[in-house]
């Protein structure tokens, strides 16, 4: 089958598209033939190898001189081909969407998943719609859902609302009953009061940290402010979560990953709820999501797609911080 391979850190360019080995489906694992996959900031992060700081502490991805995974792709929708014997959920022709977390291996025709990580794709939706969604959407769910405890009512601003994760917070946090602003440039106001979000700040025009608004939680996604920008944004005792992100400029130690060492550290000295996390894999995400796309509550915002020998330009795409929403990939 063809995919796209990886056996040293670099640029796009360390990208290879290859023919490699069909996977079989054995015990748990669910074989798919891959319809769409998408692209995060996670894959070239884990392309890169960036931050450095990241190789030593998240092991499951990173190795000392390359990914531990050589095809990369985390997100993926397709038909299941066959399943493993130990399989109870699915079956050859059914639709699904998932996530192979640190695993990856859905820049591929085919992919091998264990049946907890994935779900029935949400009927309503195309193939490159459901690939936009696993871990984006998982990200702004369990931040908003799990970390944060958005309550109805609460004022919510998301940093960020115009990336790959935004348009699904944006969504969801309006889904939770908030009074939802999200912060993004000049030429994505309309796109994110088009989710349904009841303020739009265009971060060129006005300073959402100085602007004299106190909200119950801000869901950072770009990581480019300050701690004490953010917590000048929040209430006395509002929750604060880090997701990391960030932009490439050319490697660093620590990079996106210094706000959330930061927070760490103060957490336990301040009234303010200050939250880093890295997302669940989780069979239950994937389903709320679903059900939440059937019922026209979530859908995906997608700004282009590519082909599959196409993802270093996909990548390049994303990494320069030019997509709106979430690119794909059509396989």
């Amino acid at each position: 089958m063809k995919a796209i391979v990886q056996d040293r850190y670099g640029s796009p360019d360390a990208l290879e598209f290859s023919e490699v080995e069909k996977p079989v489906a054995v015990g748990n694992t669910v074989l798919v033939r891959v319809r769409a996959s998408s692209v995060n900031a996670y894959d070239w992060h884990v392309m890169r190898g960036d931050p450095y700081l990241a190789r030593l502490m998240l092991p499951a991805a990173f190795g000392r001189k390359g990914p531990k995974a050589r095809i990369r792709g985390r997100d993926f929708a397709g038909r299941v081909e066959a399943v493993g014997p130990d399989v109870t959920r699915f079956g050859p022709g059914d639709e699904v969407y998932g996530d192979l977390g640190d695993a990856n291996g859905a820049f591929a025709e085919y992919v091998c998943a264990p049946e907890d990580l994935v779900e029935l794709k949400p009927i309503n939706l195309t193939f490159e719609q459901a690939a936009a969604i696993p871990l984006a959407g998982s990200t702004a769910l369990f931040g908003l859902r799990d970390a944060a405890k958005v309550e109805a009512g609460q004022r919510v601003l998301v940093n960020g609302a115009s990336g790959g994760v935004g348009p699904f917070a944006v969504q969801l946090a309006k889904t939770f009953g908030a009074e939802v602003t999200g912060v993004c440039s000049t030429r994505n106001v309309d796109l994110i009061r088009s989710l349904g979000a009841d303020h739009v700040i265009d971060y060129s025009k006005e300073d959402f940290t100085r602007n004299g608004v106190p909200y119950d939680v801000v869901l950072d996604l770009v990581a480019n402010r300050s701690l004490a920008d953010f917590r000048r944004a929040l209430t006395p005792t509002g929750t604060l979560v880090l997701s990391g992100g960030g932009t490439f400029t050319g490697g660093s130690v620590v990079g996106p990953m210094r706000i959330l060492l930061q927070a760490k550290l103060q957490s336990r000295f301040v009234r303010h709820r200050l939250i880093d996390f890295s997302t669940p894999l989780t069979l239950e995400h994937l389903t709320t999501l679903k059900t939440l796309a059937e019922s026209s509550r979530l859908t995906s915002a997608i700004d282009r797609s590519y082909a599959l020998a196409d993802v270093p330009a996909a990548i390049t795409y994303l990494e320069s911080h030019h997509a709106q929403a979430k690119v794909t990939i059509t396989i």
